[in-house]
């Protein structure tokens, strides 16, 4: 197992080195994970992910993400059911955030819902293109 050698990344790895190479992490060595149905677009969740949570990710079919306020690795569904199979990964062009498309099984949002985006739509003015 290697470390990385970021301040934040400190939990050992076995991510290919020429992924993490192009991973923009914050302070704690995370990136962000955002979520999606495969099929649908839907927006389901989002998530943190360090490069171990990204290596179990992209070498088991599930989804890992870290939780930051328990501070340990969580596999998608595994206390609830609510799983989340992998069908693709994706790293954005600046390096800082994954698109993770998924077929969820079960609620995405830890309400139950089917997605984190269910609860509270806020009041926006629709735009128009010319």
């Amino acid at each position: 197992m290697t470390s990385s050698a970021l301040p934040g990344a400190v939990r050992p790895t076995d991510l290919d080195p020429a992924i993490a190479a192009q991973l923009k992490r914050d302070a704690d060595g995370l990136v962000v994970a955002v979520c999606q149905q495969h099929d649908t677009g839907e927006v389901l969740m989002v998530g943190w992910m360090d490069d171990e949570a990204l290596h179990r990710t992209l070498t088991t079919g599930r989804c890992t993400y870290w939780s930051r306020s328990r501070q340990e690795y969580w596999v998608k569904g595994e206390t609830s059911g609510s799983q989340q199979w992998v069908k693709s990964v994706a790293l954005d062009c600046d390096g800082d955030t994954l698109l993770v498309r998924v077929d969820q099984v079960g609620g995405a949002c830890h309400t139950g819902d089917r997605t984190c985006f269910d609860a509270t739509p806020l009041p926006a003015v629709e735009g128009t293109r010319p």
